[in-house]
């Protein structure tokens, strides 16, 4: 039997992304960015987003498909993101996706948005799959998944407050360095002293759980007292030491549900993910306890159709269908 081909839909929050993928082969994976919308803002407005998805996602589609080389009949399948995430985003794309797929006569797949950051990685490792400790985190979520097998999810941890790419957006607006916070602490790190300033790992006690809450207001209060008395650091040792804060604390949870499920391997998906700091410190902790890394380059990392598809493929091939009358969830949660 061929492999079969999916188109798959996110639109979660503010990148409107499609791509088709063969099996684990991408032929296509296209994306439109609202970042210079957002980027006066300091965040993301969902009614921005939803607006600016409904302007790119035709054009989009047919993008995918013409760089793809795949007539739209000779799709298996129609996936889109159901959730979690920002609801007017969501049924943007969740419903151009059922409505091709009606039209098309084809089987239609709404797929969790965090389960598509799990199948992310098979699409450039053909030795990636569980078990498998997964780290998710992105502006949305911070979480640790243990999944045992293709389908079996468990959430072993996740935040009390802010996710570790809400932290970083709201410190970056704080400081005045740039949307995506992300992106801009990352490149304002360059060259600084991750241990210039030691700022607080929360949860000490709960070895799984993350909050960034109390990071936040520790750096504000630094800033502010500092900079009255005129002692504060440079900006680049500022940076690279709140992103060890968070850094560090997103790889010692991760360390402790390897140790609790002796899985040999460890993964991460979500925009987070694209951070070179925190690559670097997995990397380098999965070579010293001899487990495997499996992380997405950066732009799979992301928001991005083909994880969607790819989840897509494995509920296909299962004979799982998704009724033309499901709804979005923007609170959707994996293996509920």
């Amino acid at each position: 039997m061929s492999d079969p081909i999916v188109l798959g839909v996110e639109t979660s929050c503010d990148e409107t992304a499609v791509a088709v993928v063969r099996g684990d082969e991408v032929l296509s994976n296209v994306l439109a960015s609202q970042v210079e919308a957002h980027a006066r803002f300091g965040g993301v407005v969902p009614e921005v987003a939803a607006r600016a998805h409904v302007e790119a996602i035709r054009a989009l589609t047919h993008r995918a498909l013409v760089r793809a080389g795949v007539h739209p009949m000779d799709l298996d399948a129609v996936a889109a993101t159901r959730g979690p995430g920002l609801a007017g985003a969501l049924m943007v794309g969740f419903s151009y996706a059922k409505a091709a797929a009606w039209a098309l006569g084809k089987p239609f797949l709404g797929i969790d948005h965090m389960e598509g950051h799990l199948f992310a990685p098979r699409l450039e490792d053909p030795g990636y799959g569980p078990p498998v400790v997964t780290l998710l985190a992105s502006g949305g979520h911070s979480q640790i998944v243990h999944m045992a097998d293709w389908g079996v999810y468990e959430v072993m941890g996740s935040t009390i407050d802010d996710a570790a790419g809400e932290a970083f957006d709201k410190l970056a607006r704080f400081l005045g360095i740039g949307f995506p916070g992300g992106p801009a602490i990352d490149r304002a790190s360059e060259g600084g002293n991750p241990a210039a300033v030691r700022f607080p790992r929360a949860l000490p006690d709960r070895p799984f759980d993350f909050s960034f809450s109390g990071l936040k207001t520790s750096v504000i209060t630094f800033v502010r007292s500092h900079h009255r008395a005129g002692t504060l650091p440079p900006m680049a040792d500022l940076a690279a030491s709140l992103q060890e804060a968070i850094v560090d604390s997103l790889v010692e949870k991760t360390l402790n549900a390897v140790e609790a499920t002796g899985a040999g391997a460890i993964s991460g998906g979500g925009g987070v993910l694209a951070n070179r700091r925190l690559r670097a410190r997995l990397g380098e902790e999965a070579q010293r306890r001899g487990l495997a890394l499996h992380l997405p380059s950066p732009l799979l990392c992301t928001d991005n159709g083909a994880m969607i598809a790819s989840a897509g493929i494995f509920h296909y091939r299962r004979g799982e269908r998704s009724p033309l009358e499901e709804e979005v969830d923007s609170s959707l949660r994996l293996g509920a």
